[in-house]
């Protein structure tokens, strides 16, 4: 059993938590002064704080998670959260002779090409605005450590409760002008692989220092769009869909190759449930 401390608990560390606590000891840090479930260990603190931290200095996890969200989008927020905040949980840990492995949940958005190649872990990632400058900065500082590191770049995250996809489907007049290629990864696939790469982790199996966390299905936006309107009943008829220029086709061969299986392994598979959901919430 690993002693786990995953930094960010909110929607996607909370699941991965979960995930994680039947076989491991897991401590959640998080801004919120809720709880975890389960009765795991949770620390209150802010990774912008350094003062709120000094609980940590005795914890000795194994492993650590860093699963943060930018609170604005904007460049002193996401440098704050991303780049300092990671400084400030692997200062920390300086004394820490049981770490062995950091993990770091970043974005796609660290790759700025907008051709519509297919990009893999092998292609240099070319930020093209702050955003994926300061996740790029914060993944280098991970360099410089004497345990195994791993960065996860995560596609754009759906499921329960993020329905900005959906939504946008329904009123035609929020559809983009322009047709792109987008990528997208359930959050219940995303916190098992991140879950699984640990486990593999704390059993010394081989883990690469860097993965793409995305579905099989590089789709363009126009196809998304149209099938969560017609699955929510609206007529999209009259819509002609541009021609698809720009956005990126994100691969995932590095991920399958670990023998993990998506729950989810297209867009369709998994909004299905969650467009189900909504009309039986909406029935009674």
């Amino acid at each position: 059993m690993a002693k786990i401390l995953i930094v960010g608990c909110g929607d996607l560390g909370s699941a991965i938590a979960t995930c994680l606590q039947q076989n491991h000891k897991v401590i959640g840090l998080r801004l919120s002064s809720l709880q975890l479930p389960h009765g795991m260990q949770t620390i209150q603190a802010d990774v912008t704080q350094p003062d709120t931290l000094t609980a940590l200095e005795k914890l000795d996890p194994n492993f650590i998670i860093y699963c943060v969200s930018a609170s604005a989008q904007a460049d002193e927020n996401y440098k704050a959260i991303y780049v300092d905040g990671l400084k400030n949980i692997l200062a920390t840990q300086q004394a820490n002779q049981q770490l062995q492995h950091v993990f770091f949940v970043s974005s796609t958005r660290v790759y700025g090409q907008n051709n519509s190649e297919v990009l893999d872990e092998n292609t240099p990632a070319i930020s093209a605005d702050f955003g994926g400058e300061r996740l790029l900065e914060a993944e280098n500082v991970l360099k410089g450590l004497p345990c195994k590191v791993t960065s996860m770049r995560l596609s754009g995250i759906y499921g329960e409760g993020r329905l900005y996809l959906a939504n946008m489907a329904k009123d035609l007049t929020r559809w983009p002008k322009e047709n792109r290629w987008s990528n997208r990864i359930h959050r219940d696939d995303a916190a098992g692989f991140i879950s699984f790469l640990v486990e593999h982790a704390s059993r010394n199996h081989e883990v690469a220092d860097c993965y793409i966390v995305t579905d099989d299905m590089p789709t363009q936006q126009y196809e998304v769009l149209a099938w969560l309107a017609k699955q929510q009943g609206i007529d999209t008829s009259n819509i002609k869909a541009p021609i698809a220029q720009g956005g990126k086709r994100l691969s995932n061969l590095r991920l399958r190759a670990t023998g993990f299986q998506l729950q989810y392994p297209n867009y369709q598979a998994g909004y299905s449930p969650i467009l189900q959901n909504l009309i039986l919430q909406n029935l009674k």
